[in-house]
């Protein structure tokens, strides 16, 4: 039997589709099981679950009083049935075959874990949306994840989005942290690296992340993601639980705030500043102005969405380390 787990919070907006491409799936529905952990939701995802469950027993609703998602997937893995063990995410929306693909990869690679490329779109297209959906697809947005740029053959990788593993992967390099509210995936790849364990990302399908659709919303979860890159490597004590890609915003962000507090004592020290600052804006603009042109996309809200993801991102990760100085 193949057990799904899925953490949900509040995601009235999102959990319809995320259930109808479940649906759509070509995997067997009398060897699957479908569990959402709820995160005591309080603007009617329960609701449309639970409408879901009564119609297919393969569907099931779980509580989660503590509302973070390792908490979930722990408390989804405790009650799966199955052998093997799959994480979807509420905010994505996956192909027929991403289910038997995956579960069929994992024993033909004899894997640890496995995932596929995570595309990224939006649930209403306009100008301002299709930018934001750019920037978080573009190199110069996320980096070199392999997971969110695809591949064309199976390739060991250091993290996959969301995952599917044999139930036997948790006794052998234990649970999610729950201490972690983000990056628990990425701490939980990691450690099965360290233990010796191998990861793959394959070709042969995807999902596709539905992404947030204003500035506040990009910023809130970025702030969210570059708090918690610091606070993940505290808890763990492992600078390894992440890659250097994840810690570029916070060197940027440094670039401009140190020299700028630094020229109150010696004020040549500015112009890194301003010099840090006319790199990166040549940079994006450079970008912004091809995506502009090749992509038909507006060049204002391109260059806003590259700014809004990478100072949020790092001032979350400089937020993060005042309080791991507060914790001390």
């Amino acid at each position: 039997m193949l057990s799904v787990v899925c953490p949900v919070y509040n995601e009235a907006k999102y959990i319809d589709v995320c259930i109808q491409s479940i649906l759509l799936q070509d995997y067997p529905k009398e060897r699957l099981e479908i569990i959402f952990v709820d995160g005591m939701s309080e603007d009617g995802t329960r609701d449309i679950i639970g409408d879901y469950a009564t119609k297919y027993p393969f569907i099931h609703l779980v509580d989660n009083i503590k509302r973070i998602v390792p908490v979930a997937m722990n408390i989804g893995i405790k009650v799966a049935k199955g052998d093997v063990i799959m994480r979807l995410d509420a905010h994505a929306q996956y192909p027929i075959n991403y289910f038997s693909v995956l579960e069929k990869k994992l024993f033909e690679l004899n894997a640890d874990n496995v995932g596929a490329a995570c595309r990224t779109d939006v649930l209403n297209r306009n100008s301002k949306t299709l930018a934001i959906k750019e920037v978080l697809s573009n190199r110069f947005g996320v980096g070199n994840s392999t997971f969110r740029l695809g591949v064309d053959k199976a390739v060991n990788v250091d993290t996959v989005p969301f995952g599917c593993w044999r139930r036997e992967v948790f006794e052998k390099y234990g649970d999610y942290d729950e201490r972690l509210i983000r990056n628990q995936d990425i701490e939980l790849n990691k450690r099965i690296i360290r233990g010796g364990g191998c990861i793959f990302i394959v070709p042969d399908t995807y999902c596709t992340y539905l992404a947030r659709e204003t500035f506040k919303g990009l910023a809130r979860n970025n702030f969210g993601n570059g708090k918690w890159n610091i606070l993940t490597v505290y808890y763990t004590k492992q600078f390894r639980s992440l890659s250097v890609r994840h810690f570029v915003p916070l060197f940027f962000l440094l670039s401009l705030l140190l020299p700028t507090v630094l020229s109150i004592f010696y004020m040549p020290l500015v112009l890194v500043t301003l010099l840090s600052l006319l790199l990166y804006t040549l940079c994006i603009s450079t970008i912004c102005l091809s995506l502009s042109l090749n992509r038909k996309l507006n060049f204002y809200y391109l260059f806003c969405s590259f700014i809004v993801l990478h100072l949020s991102y790092g001032w979350g990760s400089f937020m993060g380390i005042l309080n791991v100085y507060r914790k001390r």
